[in-house]
Order: structure tokens, then C-alpha cells, then sequence
């Protein structure tokens, strides 16, 4: 279709020789969302430059984020003259929903990437106040800490991933390989450390594995040492972490190998066997590597997760990390150019990771997925074996839960000093958590937070599942990268940009971390965890037969009635697991969390937490633990309720 062809469509005329058309008043509808959103961006824009009034730097500014804005109106010229003329009406309303949502996640998650990256760009001259293009401050980074600090993020990103790795794949492979009593039951039981943040956990360590902890102690009692030559089992600060993470994030790589595991057709296997080749021979020639993309996939998202990981070494005091030094930089209204710039290396290496992961090495072999030939053949284990499994299964779990047996330890403890177990119990910290003003606050700032956001969510990320799954609409790859892209993004990295959006000079002061922190939280909470509703719908979605909604319309229902009353009650389980998971990781969100909200009157449960934690007083650990068994005991359920919901669909949620 030629311009002119397009441009006759709007005013209603045609060419000589062409039918004429009637013209659609839908398209001024089409022309006016369009509009809203390419005005609210351009608004936004805009208004980024008020920080850094004329100069070079917020020249620079605005010539990166006026392109933006030119892009994003381009964007919209060329999707409505597409939908104008080269859409079939069945693809006209679902792609304005598409290119809506691509339009939105722009705005709410791409801006304020692209404000940090241009930040860090610019060098402003002290005495004229004069901002310019350069790379100084990251010329800078290599001549400080940064680098050491960088290095440091990688080494623990990678032990944590492969402690995961070891702990969920022989896990996975016994629960899918064989069968024995219980099995079900300690597959849902493998998901329980994900209840508790490694965050939260942290709160224990000291007094279970510290140099006066209770494992000192225990083996003090049976003559292995003194206590004065005792060991500080956190000591290795690096290690320490890592392991913590690696017990509450093994189970994200149990889902995915379970779910490779799954896919893998049992005729490859039967092969290897019938040729000659061992059980191990089998396993690591060729079901490991028919398990790769389901391990990259798991491997990408432990990864990024420990390596922009805050919590957990805020609460062990290791701070040699790059995320640690800009979390501490953004607290302390350190908005330089220095720190942004750490941002953008932070940015890349984890988007880095994730291209890896999805794009090359999570690639599909084409040898999984498909249907398979033969049913699966699993081994019945004998007492011997039953035993040895549960042995596995439980040790890997006992492991894995000493944080949260430490932190309702911690929470119940009436008086332990120097003793294996609390001398004395108590129930008084669980009920000063409602009976205390700031950690009542707390629980009803989180609620209301996660409740905006997951209803945001819902709205936008099951009707991105259904064009996903049930659409031909244009731009649904870009869509789908825009929104799982929260998964590449570090929570640090995005608060980092809400951040810098709303620095004191900026039109959005104050809804900033120095003002009322609701609305940019609650964005930050939603774009964060976006993926989870797409992906818990999409699951739903996929195991429904578009027949059975054909079969309604031929019946005379309408496309919108047979969506309503045939596909929403075949996955309400979906959207019911993914709304419930998606509020309670909301709940314990903490990257943002601990940077966007900086008054007290504003905290989320998980920055009441770390306020408490780090007033340094005893009963203040005791209650920052009782906060973090509620906040257990919440995660817990949900995970639960979503299990029993998704089955093997659980796993979906989590991969990349």
C-alpha cells in the first residue's frame, strides 16, 4: 500500500480506479489512544531536562530522549496507517492492544533505563555548571573499587548457580527417573525454601554460625575446640553468601530441570540404552545435554538474581559487592554521574547474561518439546532405594531450611546468648509485630502496595498472555521481549532509574523516595513482576484448545462471550496462582523496596526489616525476625495455593 493510498484512507477518498471505502470511525479511536500515550511520553520527556536546565549535559539529555519521543510518535504513524490499511479486521483491535502495551512498557520500564544511561554520560563542569558528552566517570570506575567489586558480583553470581545446579538436578532426576512412596509429597516440600528471602535468612546466620553461635557450641560441648579458637563460619563472606543464596534459589533450578526432564523424549534415552551405554553414560551424553535449555534457562535467572542481589549481603555485612556500592551511593542522594555509570555496567553484564542464556545457549536443540514417540519409563525403587531417596531429598531440605528454623528461633527467643537453643521462649515478639506502629505501618504500606500492583498486573499481563497465545497481532515478538524484560533488568538497576526520574529538580519530585513513594512503587512493583502473570497465564492459556471457543461461536456466541464463559473458568486456577504469587513476592520485594522508599511513615515490610536489623539492638533483631515469619508463613501459603494450582506449570513462572 503506497503513502498516498494511506493518507486517501484517513480523508475518506480514493484513487481513481479503487473501490471507495467507508470510512471507520474506529480508526479515531485507534489515533487517540495513540495519542494519549505519545503525549504522555512526550510529557515525560520533556520534563527530564528541567534537572539540568540548558546546558551541554542536559542538551545531551534531551537529544537521546527527544529521539525517544520521535521514535515512539514514528511507532505510532506507522501502526496506525498499519492498522489503517494492512490489517484484516480480526487483527485490528488485538494489535492496537499489542502495540498499547509495547507503548506502555516503554514508558514504565525502557525510559527510565535509557534516563540512567544517559546520565551517566555526562560531566558536569563545577565552575560554569555546564554538563558534557563523555566517558569520563567510566574511565573512573577502572581506577577505583568498582572493578574489584565487579569481579567479586561475577565470582558469587557463578558459585551460587553452580551450588544450585548440584543441589537441583539430582533432585530432579530421581523425582522424574523413578518411583518410590512420598514422592509427591517431597516435590512440593522442595519448594519450601523459597518462602523465606535469602534477606530474611540472613538475619539468623549470625547466631547459629557465627563465632559464638550455636554450632561453635555444639561442637565446642563434644571437644573438637575452644571456644576462644572457634571459627567464624561467616567469615568468608563471599562464600557465606553465595551458599545462603544457593538454598533459597535451587528450587527455581529444580522447576526447570524437572520441566527439561519432562520434554525430553523418552525414545532418545531407550536408544542410548539399547546401543550399549550405561545409566551414567546415558545421562550425561545425552539426557544433560537435552536438559541444557531448561538449566540455561533456570541458571539465567539464579544468576542475575545473585549477582544484583542486596539483601543478603547487606545482612551478612559483606558491602565488596557492585550492587552494595550502589545501593549505598542512591541512599545517600548520591546522584552523580559516577554511580549511574556503575549502573550501566551493572545493565550490561546482566543483560548481557540473559541474551546468553535465552538466545544461544537456552536455545531449544529441537530434540525437546515435541510429543513424545514412547511413554516414559520409570524404575520402582525398593526399600533400599525409598530410603536413599528420602535421605537425599531430606538432607537437601534439613540444608536448606536452617535459615528459617534459625530466624523463628530468633523470633521466639526470649534470652540465647551462648547456648545451643534459646534458653527461654516467648511469644511477645510475634505480637509486637501488630502491637508496634512502624511494623503494623509496614504490613499496611506492603499491603496496599502489592495490591495496586498485582491489579495492574492482572489487567496488563493477562491480556499480553492472551495476544501472546491467541492472536495474530503485529508486534507480539516485541511485545513479549518487552515484557519478560523485567527479568534481565536487576531490581537495583530499575530503582536506579525511578530514581533519577524523579530526582529534586524534576517534574516528579514528589512522587520520588524524598516524597510520597506510592505510585512509583507500585509502578516499579508491577514492571518488576510482570513476567509472572504472563507467563502463569499463558501456562493456563496454552492447555486450553482454541476448539472449544470455535465450537462456542459456531454455536452462535460471540468471541467475547465464548472468551468469558469457556477460556476464563478453564484458567482461573492460572490467573488465581499467578495473582497470589505475584502479591506475595511483591510483599517481600527488596531492591526497590530498600531504595525507593526513604521515609519511615513509607516502608515496606522488607525495609522494615533492614531498619531493624540494622538499629543494632537485640530486641530489634527479635521483632525484625517475627516480621520475617509472617512474611514465611505468607510466602508459604501462597506457594502452596500455587502448586496445587499450576503443578508442573510452576515452573513456567520461573524461567527466563
Amino acid at each position: 500500500m503506497s503513502i498516498g493510498s494511506i493518507m486517501r484512507h484517513f480523508a475518506g477518498g480514493h484513487a481513481p480506479g479503487e473501490r471507495a471505502r467507508r470510512p471507520d470511525g474506529r480508526w479515531w479511536l485507534i489515533m487517540a489512544a495513540v495519542a494519549v500515550f505519545g503525549g504522555a511520553t512526550g510529557a515525560v520527556l520533556l520534563s527530564l531536562r528541567a534537572r539540568h536546565g540548558t546546558d551541554m549535559g542536559g542538551f545531551l539529555q534531551g537529544v537521546l530522549l527527544t529521539l525517544g519521543l520521535l521514535i515512539v510518535l514514528a511507532a505510532n504513524s506507522a501502526v496506525t496507517a498499519m492498522l489503517a490499511g494492512w490489517l484484516a479486521p480480526s487483527r485490528l483491535w488485538s494489535s492496537a492492544a499489542c502495540f498499547t502495551i509495547i507503548e506502555a512498557m516503554l514508558l514504565l520500564l525502557v525510559l527510565p533505563i535509557l534516563k540512567v544511561i544517559a546520565s551517566a554520560f555526562v560531566l558536569t563542569d563545577a565552575a560554569t555548571g555546564e554538563g558534557s558528552f563523555s566517558f569520563f566517570w567510566f574511565g573512573r570506575l577502572m581506577e577505583d573499587q568498582t572493578l574489584r567489586f565487579l569481579v567479586n558480583g561475577i565470582a558469587l553470581a557463578c558459585l551460587a548457580t553452580l551450588l544450585s545446579i548440584i543441589l537441583a538436578v539430582p533432585l530432579a532426576v530421581l523425582r522424574a527417573r523413578f518411583r518410590f512412596p512420598g514422592q509427591a509429597v517431597l516435590g512440593v516440600a522442595v519448594l519450601v525454601p523459597l518462602i523465606l528471602p535469602p534477606f530474611v535468612g540472613a538475619l539468623s546466620m549470625k547466631s547459629l554460625l557465627g563465632q559464638y553461635g550455636s554450632l561453635n557450641i555444639l561442637l565446642s560441648n563434644i571437644g573438637l575446640f575452644s571456644m576462644r579458637n572457634a571459627p567464624d563460619w561467616l567469615a568468608g563472606g563471599l562464600g557465606s553468601v553465595a551458599v545462603l543464596q544457593a538454598l533459597h534459589l535451587f528450587p527455581i533450578m529444580y522447576l526447570n530441570a524437572s520441566a527439561a526432564l519432562a520434554n525430553i523424549d523418552p525414545a532418545h534415552i531407550q536408544a542410548a540404552r539399547n546401543l550399549g551405554a550405561g545409566p551414567w553414560r546415558t545421562f550425561f551424553s545425552v539426557t544433560l545435554p537435552l536438559m541444557r535449555p531448561g538449566l540455561f534457562a533456570g541458571g539465567t535467572i539464579v544468576f542475575i538474581w545473585s549477582f544484583t542481589d542486596i539483601g543478603t549481603p547487606l545482612i551478612l555485612d559483606y558491602r565488596n559487592l557492585l550492587p552494595v556500592e550502589i545501593f549505598s551511593r542512591l541512599t545517600s542522594a548520591d546522584y552523580g554521574g559516577k554511580t549511574f555509570a556503575q549502573v550501566v555496567v551493572l545493565l550490561t553484564l546482566s543483560v548481557l547474561m540473559y541474551v546468553l542464556g535465552k538466545f544461544i545457549f537456552g536455545r531449544d536443540s529441537g530434540a525437546t518439546g515435541g510429543k513424545a514417540t514412547i511413554q516414559a519409563e520409570t524404575a520402582r525403587l525398593g526399600v533400599r532405594g525409598t530410603i536413599g531417596a528420602w535421605l537425599l531429598f531430606g538432607g537437601v531440605l534439613l540444608l536448606a531450611l536452617i535459615p528459617h528454623i534459625g530466624v523463628v528461633l530468633l523470633s521466639t527467643s526470649d534470652h540465647w546468648i551462648n547456648t545451643i537453643l534459646p534458653a527461654r521462649y516467648t511469644t511477645a515478639h510475634l505480637r509486637d509485630v501488630v502491637r508496634s506502629p512502624a511494623t503494623y505501618r509496614s504490613i499496611i504500606n506492603s499491603c496496599r502496595y502489592a495490591g495496586a500492583s498485582v491489579s495492574l498486573d492482572l489487567v496488563v499481563g493477562a491480556a499480553a498472555a492472551w495476544l501472546l497465545v491467541r492472536t495474530r497481532a503485529a508486534g507480539r515478538t516485541l511485545m513479549d521481549t518487552l515484557v519478560m524484560l523485567p527479568l534481565a533488568v536487576p531490581g537495583i538497576i530499575l530503582a536506579a532509574g525511578y530514581v533519577s526520574l524523579t530526582a529534586p529538580g524534576t517534574w516528579f519530585e514528589s512522587i520520588g523516595p524524598g516524597g510520597d513513594p506510592f505510585l512509583i512503587l507500585v509502578i516499579a512493583y508491577s514492571v518488576r513482576r510482570m513476567p509472572f502473570v504472563v507467563r502463569g497465564v499463558g501456562a493456563g492459556l496454552q492447555q486450553v484448545p482454541e476448539s472449544l471457543e470455535e465450537a462456542a461461536r459456531n454455536l452462535g456466541s460471540t468471541r467475547r462471550s465464548a472468551a468469558l464463559r469457556i477460556t476464563l473458568p478453564l484458567i482461573a486456577a492460572n490467573i488465581i496462582a499467578a495473582a497470589v504469587l505475584t502479591f506475595t513476592f511483591t510483599m517481600l520485594e527488596v531492591s526497590d523496596s530498600l531504595v525507593l522508599a526513604q521515609r519511615a511513615a513509607d516502608y515496606p515490610i522488607t525495609k522494615q526489616i533492614y531498619d531493624l536489623f540494622t538499629s543494632g539492638t537485640q530486641d530489634s533483631n527479635n521483632l525484625a525476625a517475627a516480621l520475617g515469619v509472617y512474611g514465611m508463613i505468607l510466602l508459604g501459603g501462597t506457594m502452596g495455593v500455587a502448586s496445587l494450582l499450576l503443578g508442573k506449570k510452576l515452573g513456567a513462572i520461573f524461567r527466563a
